[in-house]
This record gives C-alpha cells, structure tokens and sequence, in this order.
C-alpha cells in the first residue's frame, strides 16, 4: 500500500535516485548529496518546531509499506523570500501613445517582481516515472492539503506553485536562450543547479531591474511564456482544480507559470472533515476513493481508501489502521480525492 510520510534521514539514498531523474529543470530537487542532505535536515528541525519562519520546510515522500522505498517526494515551504529573495516575473504591459501622431500601443512587458514574498510554495513534487500509475500522483501532489487543512497555524494565507517550463531533452530553454543567457551569460541547466543549491545571490546581482518587451524576445520563447513542460502538465491539472490560478507571474528561468490560491479556498482545505475510525475488513470499497489522513503532526500519514466524506466514519482494515497510526474512534481528516468525484 502506498502511503505518504515526513522524509526522514535513510531516504536521502533514495532522493539521490530521484534527482537523477529528473532531466534537470527542477530547481529543488539537484543532484547533490550535500544538498539534499541539508533539506532533510531542515525539514526535520522544521518538525521539532527549532527554526526560525524564514528557514521552515517540510518535506514528505511517497512510499510503499512493504518497502518504505521513496518513489516520489513533495514539500511546502512556509514563507519564501524571507531569508534569500524570491523572484519571478510579473506580466503585464506598458502604454506608449502620442496624442498628436494618434498613435497607442501596449505592448506586453516582463517585470522582476517579488510580489509572493512571504507565501508558502508548494514545491520538489516530482513521481518516479515507474511509479506514475494509478492514483500515486494525485496522492503526492494532494497530501499536502491535507497537511496545510490539519495544522494551519504553520502556514501563510497565500499559497504559491512554480511550475516547471518548457524545456528539450537536452535541457535547453526557449525561454531561457532569448532571456536569462543574455544576463547570465551561462547555459540553463548551470544556472538551474546554481539556483538548486543555495547559489542564489548571482539573481540578484546580474538580473535586469528595467521592465523587458516580449515583443523582442524570439518567437519560441514568446510562446512558452507562462506554459508548462509536457511532464508537469497533469501536476498543474491537479491544481487548478483544487482553486489554483495563473495570475500572470512566471519563472524567470524557463518561463513557467507561477499558480496560487488562497488556503482557505483551496477544495481539499475548505472541504476536508474529520470522520471517526472504525476497524472493519469488509467495508465497502464500492466507496469514492478519498484521501484520507491522521491529525498527528509528528507523525503524519496520509493514503487513498474508499469513504463516505459525507458520512459520521471511516471503515478500514487493521493494515491501513496500522500505516495510519489511529485506533478504533480516532478522527482522520477525509476528503474526495477528485472535485468531479463529489456531488456537493
């Protein structure tokens, strides 16, 4: 059975594994022992409640529990931009006109902006590719809704999630070709691993502070601006129905669309409740599949069984009680896993 928990320390191996496969473009998620390493780290101080807002981190992975092999991890950050600035680039516009010639363009602009500072992020989702069957990625991406709707205190009132660009599989980046190499004079994939691990100051340092006209970017980057890698489309799917939008902010390395949404409005936040726990190994399983999740912070767990969200209880069996960490009358916070898949 599949099932979500905190990463711990022994997974580092396994994250390892991960990063390797990820074809580059996923800023969190670097090859590097080091770094990975660190993030462990920093999400399991995060946990025992020892850092400060600017440095707090959760990370949590996907697991098999015959195994407890790490198939696929995903993580929030609390408050970006506190500690090391978080950019991206707002879209917008600016008017030239001349009265007199009655001549009126608006021509479409990129604008550095640190507008989500602040705002926890959704971040470093990323499934094995031998594992993006069933419902394993609806369950890695979603987790941490239930998570967020559990223990809120810990979190801001925007969410944010960069999604990843548009690239080949070589790694290069239309959009990166026509704008970042003309400031950074490196290729996409050193800045990308520069960004991944901690390298950060150089942003600031050499990006424009001047608005950009994207009519004089090429006309391939002019088209990736604000899409998605072919990969990420089903993760950014998976948000914009929970009550993510673009609202016109893009990666200012490949050009992917930054989503967010507000916590409460979030489906699987707003809609989430708490069911009482009953042992039962003939319940139902002609039931909607649910995300189902305890409210133990330390240790928390979250699957897909079938449920009645609308119901008093939750029946499942002594196995998926165990992985769970509830007894008999316990409550876990139960949510349909998929919008479509409730009535109400």
């Amino acid at each position: 059975m599949m099932y979500i928990r905190p990463v711990e320390r022994n997974d580092l191996t396994q994250l390892l594994f991960l990063a390797g496969k990820t074809g580059g473009g996923l800023t969190s998620l670097p090859a590097d022992r080091d770094t990975l390493a660190a993030r462990i780290e920093r999400s399991l101080l995060t946990f025992q409640g020892k850092l400060p807002l600017a440095e707090q981190g959760y990370v949590f992975v996907l697991v098999d529990s015959e195994t407890d092999r790490a198939s696929g991890i995903c993580a929030i950050e609390v408050a970006v931009g506190l500690q090391d600035p978080w950019y991206n680039f707002r879209v917008g516009s600016q008017v030239h006109a001349s009265k007199e010639l009655n001549v009126y363009n608006m021509l479409p602009t990129l604008t550095l902006s640190n507008d989500h500072t602040g705002s926890s992020e959704l971040c470093t989702l990323f499934l094995d590719p031998d594992f993006r069957n069933g419902k394993n990625g609806y369950l890695l991406s979603k987790s941490r809704f239930l998570f967020m709707a559990g223990f809120p205190q810990h979190f801001k009132q925007k969410v944010v999630a960069e999604m990843r660009g548009v690239s080949d599989r070589q790694g290069c980046s239309p959009f990166w070709d026509s704008v970042g190499s003309r400031f950074f004079s490196m290729s996409f994939t050193d800045a990308d691993y520069l960004c991944g691990t901690g390298q950060k100051a150089f942003i600031a340092e050499l990006m424009p502070k001047h608005p950009l006209y994207i009519d004089y970017l090429t006309p391939e980057a002019q088209a990736v601006i604000g899409q998605v890698h072919p990969q990420t489309a089903p993760a950014r799917a998976v948000l914009e129905s929970e009550g993510f939008e673009f609202q016109n902010y893009i990666d200012i390395f490949d050009g992917g669309p930054t989503l967010e949404c507000d916590i409460s409005r979030i489906r699987a936040v707003r809609k989430s409740r708490l069911l009482r726990v009953e042992v039962d190994d003939t319940r139902l399983d002609s039931l909607p599949p649910c995300l189902v999740a305890n409210e133990n912070y330390q240790r928390f767990r979250v699957m897909i069984l079938p449920a009645d969200p609308g119901g008093d209880s939750i029946s499942m069996t002594a196995a998926e009680a165990g992985i769970l960490g509830c007894q008999p009358g316990d409550n876990l916070r139960v949510v349909t896993l998929c919008q479509e898949e409730k009535k109400s």
